[in-house]
């Protein structure tokens, strides 16, 4: 890394998503004094994959208190205060989530000592509804608290100023999870081979639409794309029945991780996301590919813009079925917009960039 923070520095999660993991190990490289960080552990059911350890930087297990749920949900994280005791950082980021109660104790530690707070999240959505006012006097007051904000996105920014939080203060470090790609992506020939290739890579789950992708699919013209489903779920089974109603020749692959992926993202096309959520985004534009995602909290604003894919509503069937078909329709533009994929992820958008925009954030408060 170019910039370095020369201080100690904590890091406060609810939870460590297996995939968040490698950001936080690079992060904690570029702290000259180390970095700890505090989280505890998912509610039973929520299906998140966390870890325990961390290769790099230090981790302390918290407990999670969980109370109510839906839009009422609170999580306490109890022992936050003697980890700040411990470890005595010089700067702390925290989860900007009003979610969390335990949170402006940790801020009012710091403060106390003279040290800063940087508040990290998606962004404040605009509110609605008869108590609309009420909880935009709560997202400002609790904004207000901190020295400075990380935005995963362009649009998270705009909202935290919307909010009354200075426009200066706010720094947007774009949703990454997978480094600066160091090979080139694989070449594509200038004609589909026998019929287009689509690619899923993420859990089968509803929320995913890949309902409406087999139906999709199946309204393609001749030849109709080979579709390639990669992952495990909860809708697996019944995404297999429906497989064979609706789009007989989709192929379920079944869960593939790391390098196990690379050879379905040299043999793809098109990467399609229907519905919202998804990590592999990134992936398949490291591998040169056009990307089709659905419209989701922002973080896929800044990745997918018109010169590299298509972003439609999640629930738009046929904005998908217009989309995809347009995508298939022209194998020379797939093949320029994958290339600008490649360019995103390779100079914009990775792991390496979310790292020096966060230390860049952590110097602007000295």
């Amino acid at each position: 890394m170019d910039i370095r923070f020369p201080g100690r520095l904590g890091l406060q999660q609810r939870v460590i998503p297996s995939y968040r993991a490698p950001f936080f190990d690079l992060l904690a490289q570029s702290c000259e004094s180390g970095l700890s960080l505090f989280a505890g552990l998912p509610r039973p059911g929520e299906g998140i994959a966390s870890v325990d350890k961390l290769n790099v930087a230090n981790y302390r297990s918290g407990n999670n208190l969980h109370f109510l749920g839906g839009s009422f949900y609170l999580c306490y994280q109890s022992g936050l205060i003697p980890w700040l005791a411990d470890w005595d950082p010089h700067a702390l980021i925290v989860e900007a989530n009003p979610r969390y109660p335990a949170t402006p104790s940790a801020v009012k530690w710091m403060h106390a000592r003279g040290r800063k707070v940087i508040g990290w999240g998606l962004g404040a959505p605009p509110l609605s509804g008869i108590l609309a006012a009420v909880r935009h006097m709560r997202w400002s007051k609790f904004l207000s608290q901190f020295d400075a904000l990380i935005a995963y996105s362009r649009r998270g920014a705009d909202e935290y100023a919307a909010l009354g939080f200075k426009p200066q203060k706010i720094f947007v470090a774009p949703n990454a999870v997978s480094p600066r790609p160091v090979s080139k992506p694989p070449f594509r020939p200038a004609r589909f081979n026998v019929r287009p290739v689509i690619l899923f890579v993420g859990r089968l789950q509803a929320r995913k639409r890949l309902d409406s992708l087999l139906r999709a699919c199946s309204e393609m013209p001749e030849p109709k794309p080979r579709l390639i489903i990669i992952g495990d779920g909860p809708e697996r089974s019944d995404l297999v029945s429906l497989t064979k109603e609706v789009y007989p020749s989709a192929e379920f692959i079944g869960a593939k991780h790391g390098p196990e992926l690379d050879p379905y993202f040299a043999d793809a096309d098109l990467f399609v996301l229907p519905g919202t959520g998804g990590l592999a985004v990134q992936q398949a534009m490291s591998h040169g590919l056009p990307v089709l995602v659905a419209k989701g909290d922002g973080t896929q604003d800044d990745l997918v813009r018109d010169a590299n894919g298509w972003q439609i509503a999640p629930e738009d069937y046929s904005a998908l079925v217009g989309a995809l078909r347009l995508a298939l329709s022209d194998v020379k533009r797939l093949r320029k917009m994958g290339k600008e994929s490649y360019r995103i992820v390779k100079e914009e958008i990775n792991l390496e960039k979310m790292v020096e925009v966060f230390v860049k954030a952590l110097n602007s408060l000295n």
